[in-house]
C-alpha cells in the first residue's frame, strides 16, 4: 500500500472519514498560490481533502472535452504535488453534464480522454458532477436509456472501471438534496435507480435537505443511506455565498450533530467565493470533524445543546483567535509581530533617514488602534450564517425595532437610554470597521473591506435614524431628502427590483414585523370621506401624531376643513394611502386656497397667493414607519397640482407636530416661510412648482 493508501485506512481497513474543503461555487476561482495555502492549513488542523471542482473554470464544465494546454498542466501538476506534500488528498471533478450525449460512444472517449490527462499530472482520485443541469434528456439519448439515472449511471461506471478503481471516486446526482427529489427521498425512482445501479465503490454526493441546508438531522441521513446503499459524503453550502454578493459568512459550523460523522462517508465544506474569509468556515469544520475522536482538547462539552463535546459558540471563539494572528501578521503567517519590533523601525523610509516626528503645535502622527478579538467576534455576529444573524446582530436589529416602534409617543427615559445604547454598538461597528481597515494583512483585509464597508454605511443611516427620531437632527440624518447622496440608499437596480416586489423582506432573518408592508396610494373618492378619511382625521385629533397635545387643543388650521369634509378638495388633486388593515393616511389639496381661508376667516398675504396659491395637507396614522408611500402619496399630489397649472402650494403645520415639519422639510422642497400672518404656533412651509 502507498503512503496516500495507507492514510486512507487504519488497521481494520476502515476507509477514512473524508474532510476538507470543495472548490465548487460559482464565480472566480481561487489562485494557485491561495490553494497552496489551503494544503498547509488542512494538514495543520487535520482536514485531509481537496475536490478540485470550480465552476466557472471553463475547462472543468463549460469546455470539458478541451485537454489542458502544456501552462495549465504544469499549474496542476506543481498543485496536486503540493497536495500530496501536505498529506491532502486531490480530488479532481468535472461536470459535463450541461451538453453531454450520454449514448455516444465518441464522449464517453473525450470524457476519458480527459481524465487520462489529469491522471498522467499524478492525480489518483476524481469525481463526476452531474448537478444544476437539465434533467431532460436529448432524442438519442431517449433511445438509449430509460431515464436520466440510467444515462449517467452507465457513463460513471464506464469512466469508473476505466480508472481501475481509483483512490476515491465521487458521483453528484442531479437530485442532489431531498428538495429536489419527487415525490420524496424515499419514493425517489432517480435515487433508488442511482443507488442500485452505481458500482459500490463509488461514492455519492449530497447537500441534506436543501441546496443551502440550514439543519442535516440523523434521520434524514439515515434514510438518504438506505436509498442510496451507501452513505453519503456531505457537499456542505452552510457557508457558501456565490448565490448573493452582497452576503458573507463568517459563523461557526452548526447544526449538524456530531452523531452524524459515524454514519457518513465524510463531510466537504463549499464556503465563501472569497478564499481568506473562510478561516473560520473551514477551521470550525475541523474542530467538528475532532470532535468524533471524543472530543479536542481545546473544545468542552454541552454548550449551545451541542452534543459529544462540540460547542460551536467555542470553536468559533477558538478560529477567532487563530485568525486574529493571521490579521496582525503582515506576511499573512500565522504568529505573534516580532516583539523587539520598535515604532521606529515601522517608520524608517527607504533612504534611511530618521523617522518624521511633529512638532510641539504640530498634528501628532496617526496611530493605529489594534484590531481586537471582541472586533471580530463582532464581525462575526454581523456576518453569521445564511438563517440566523449573530447575538450582537438581533440586538441590534431588535433595538432598532422598538426605538422605531415608540417613537411616535412621547419619549421617555427608557427611550432615551435605549437609544443610547443603540448608538455605542453603532459605534462599536464603526470601531471595528476602522481597526480592521488597519491591519497589517491587507489579503484579508481586501476579501472583507467591500462587506464591511456596506454594513458600516447600513448601520450610520440607521444610528442617523434614530438620533432623528430623538430630535438630534444633522446632516447625517438627512435620510428623506429628495436628492440625497447614493450611500442613502442601498441595493442599485436589484435592490430595487426586490423593493417593488410584494413580497420584499418576507425572508429576512428578523421576523418582527415579518415583512415589509405593502402600501398602495390610490384617488380619493367621495364615499372615502364619510368613512375612512374622517376616521384617521378625528384618530390623528386625539394626539396619534405625537403632539404634545391633542390636535384639537392645537390652532386650528385651514386644512382641518379638508380633512373633516367642510371644505371638499379640488377634483383630481386627492389621494387615500392603504395598508393590509385599510386606509392608513390622506392627501388632500385646494388649486385656489383663498376661498376656504376666507371660510375661516384666514387671512393670507398677497405675495403668499401669488407664489404659492395651492394649499396641500397630509395626514399618515403612527403605524405607517416608512416614510416612502407617504412621499410617493405627495409627489402625486404635487403632479396634479402643477398639471391644474398651480405655480407653488404650502401647508400649515402645527409648531408641536414635530413629525409632520421633518417630512415636510426632508421632502427637499419645501421651504420655512418668514414674514407670513399667522396664528401662535403655526408654521407655513412653501415649494414651488
Amino acid at each position: 500500500m502507498s503512503a496516500d493508501g495507507a492514510q486512507r485506512g487504519g488497521s481494520s481497513g476502515t476507509p477514512r472519514f473524508i474532510s476538507g474543503v470543495v472548490e465548487g461555487f460559482y464565480g472566480r476561482p481561487w489562485t494557485m498560490e491561495q490553494r497552496t495555502e489551503l494544503f498547509k492549513r488542512e494538514q495543520q488542523w487535520g482536514l485531509n481533502t481537496y475536490l478540485y471542482a470550480p465552476k466557472d473554470d471553463y475547462k472543468h464544465r463549460m469546455y470539458w472535452r478541451e485537454l489542458y494546454s502544456p501552462e495549465e498542466a504544469d499549474q496542476l501538476k506543481a498543485l496536486i504535488s503540493a497536495a500530496k506534500q501536505h498529506q491532502v488528498e486531490f480530488i479532481y471533478a468535472i461536470s459535463p453534464g450541461l451538453d453531454i450525449t450520454f449514448s455516444n460512444p465518441k464522449e464517453v472517449v473525450a470524457l476519458k480522454r480527459k481524465l487520462d490527462q489529469v491522471k498522467q499530472f499524478g492525480c489518483s482520485s476524481f469525481s463526476l458532477l452531474f448537478d444544476d443541469i437539465e434533467a431532460e434528456m436529448c432524442a438519442a439519448d431517449k433511445k438509449a436509456f430509460s431515464s436520466f439515472a440510467h444515462a449517467q449511471v452507465s457513463i460513471t461506471n464506464q469512466v469508473y472501471e476505466h480508472l481501475r478503481s481509483p483512490e476515491t471516486f465521487l458521483f453528484c446526482p442531479t437530485d442532489y438534496c431531498a428538495a429536489f427529489c419527487t415525490p420524496s427521498v424515499s419514493q425517489s425512482s432517480y435515487l433508488q435507480t442511482v443507488g442500485e445501479k452505481l458500482l459500490p465503490g463509488i461514492d455519492i454526493l449530497w447537500t441534506g435537505p436543501k441546496v443551502v441546508s440550514h439543519k442535516i438531522s440523523v434521520e434524514s441521513i439515515v434514510e438518504v443511506t438506505s436509498v442510496l446503499k451507501r452513505p453519503p459524503v456531505i457537499w456542505d453550502n452552510i457557508h457558501a455565498n456565490d448565490y448573493d454578493p452582497q452576503r458573507l459568512f463568517l459563523g461557526p459550523y452548526k447544526d449538524r450533530p456530531t452523531e452524524l460523522i459515524p454514519k457518513l462517508r465524510g463531510v466537504l465544506t463549499n464556503p465563501n467565493c472569497e478564499f481568506y474569509p473562510n478561516f473560520v468556515a473551514i477551521h470550525t469544520l475541523a474542530t467538528w470533524c475532532r470532535s468524533a475522536d471524543g472530543g479536542a482538547p481545546d473544545v468542552e462539552m454541552g454548550e449551545d445543546g451541542q452534543d459529544c463535546g462540540y460547542s460551536p459558540t467555542k470553536a468559533l471563539n477558538l478560529a477567532l483567535s487563530d485568525w486574529l494572528l493571521e490579521l496582525m501578521s503582515a506576511d499573512g503567517a500565522a504568529g505573534q509581530l516580532k516583539k523587539d519590533s520598535s515604532k521606529e523601525e515601522w517608520m524608517q523610509t527607504d533612504s534611511g533617514e530618521s523617522p518624521y516626528v511633529p512638532g510641539p503645535e504640530e498634528n501628532p502622527l496617526y496611530t493605529a488602534e489594534p484590531l481586537t478579538l471582541d472586533d471580530l467576534k463582532l464581525l462575526s455576529d454581523l456576518f453569521y450564517l445564511p438563517y440566523e444573524h449573530g447575538p450582537t446582530a438581533r440586538s441590534m436589529l431588535q433595538e432598532l425595532d422598538w426605538l422605531k416602534t415608540h417613537s411616535q409617543t412621547e419619549q421617555t427615559e427608557e427611550w432615551r437610554c435605549r437609544a443610547q445604547h443603540f448608538d455605542q454598538m453603532c459605534k462599536a461597528v464603526v470601531q471595528m470597521f476602522n481597526r480592521l481597515s488597519n491591519a497589517p494583512n491587507r489579503r484579508i483585509l481586501y476579501d472583507l473591506y467591500n462587506y464591511i464597508c456596506d454594513i458600516k454605511s447600513g448601520v450610520g443611516l440607521a444610528c442617523a435614524h434614530v438620533k432623528a427620531l430623538g430630535g438630534q437632527d444633522s446632516p447625517a440624518a438627512q435620510l428623506m431628502t429628495d436628492d440625497p447622496e447614493p450611500w442613502g440608499f442601498r441595493g442599485g437596480l436589484s435592490g430595487e427590483f426586490q423593493r417593488m416586489l410584494p413580497g420584499h423582506g418576507n425572508r429576512d432573518l428578523f421576523r418582527h414585523p415579518p415583512m415589509t408592508a405593502v402600501y398602495t396610494v390610490r384617488p380619493y373618492s367621495a364615499e372615502d370621506q364619510t368613512t375612512t378619511v374622517q376616521r384617521v382625521f378625528k384618530e390623528m385629533q386625539k394626539g396619534g401624531a405625537g403632539d404634545k397635545a391633542p390636535m384639537m387643543m392645537q390652532p386650528p388650521l385651514i386644512s382641518d376643513g379638508l380633512s373633516s369634509g367642510e371644505v371638499p378638495p379640488s377634483p383630481g388633486n386627492a389621494f387615500v394611502m392603504e395598508d393590509d388593515v385599510g386606509v392608513c393616511g390622506y392627501a388632500f389639496a385646494l388649486i385656489d386656497a383663498r376661498p376656504a381661508a376666507a371660510k375661516f376667516q384666514r387671512a393670507l398675504s398677497p405675495s403668499l397667493c401669488e407664489d404659492f396659491p395651492s394649499l396641500v395637507g397630509l395626514q399618515v396614522l403612527p403605524r405607517v414607519t416608512d416614510p416612502s408611500p407617504a412621499r410617493r402619496m405627495m409627489a402625486l399630489l404635487l403632479s396634479s397640482l402643477r398639471s391644474s397649472g398651480s405655480r407653488g402650494a404650502f401647508c400649515e403645520l402645527r409648531a408641536s407636530d414635530r413629525r409632520m415639519i421633518d417630512f415636510f422639510s426632508k421632502l427637499g422642497s419645501f421651504k420655512h416661510m418668514s414674514g407670513v400672518d399667522l396664528p401662535q404656533d403655526v408654521l407655513v412651509l412653501a415649494a414651488g412648482l
